[in-house]
Parts: C-alpha cells; structure tokens; sequence
C-alpha cells in the first residue's frame, strides 16, 4: 500500500485522477500540495455524477474532500 501523501509527491507534474465525496471525478496536472493534501491541478477536467464535463485551467482542491487518488 502507497501512502497518499507519498504518491502525491511522486506524481508533481504528472496527472491524477481523484474521486471526491460528492462523487466528482477530476483529472488534472497536479502542480503542488500541501501536508494536509491540499492541492493544485492545471488543465484539469471536472465530471459530475450526472455525466456533465467541464474543464479548466486551474483549481485549489481541498485534500478533506479527496477519496481516492490515482495516476491517470
């Protein structure tokens, strides 16, 4: 088993895919992160439960709402 913040550190500049608790899926570059896995994702693409997609060029991601992280 990987630890989350051991991953983070491994994937600056890669892209991730994180599961949030409202069921969001966000794909991104992830640029920075903090100790309480506080993160920044560029070109990052939002999709909601529903299916609907958006997509931005940056976002601050609260580490609390993460449930899972992966690489992309």
């Amino acid at each position: 088993m990987v630890l989350p913040l051991a991953l983070l550190e491994k994937s600056v500049e890669k892209k991730v895919v994180l599961q949030l608790k409202d069921g969001k899926i966000i794909e991104g570059k992830l640029t920075s992160f903090d100790e309480y896995m506080n993160m920044v994702l560029e070109e990052v693409s939002v999709k909601d439960p529903a299916g609907e997609e958006r997509h931005m060029n940056s976002i601050i991601l609260r580490g609390s709402n993460v449930v899972s992280i992966s690489l992309a």
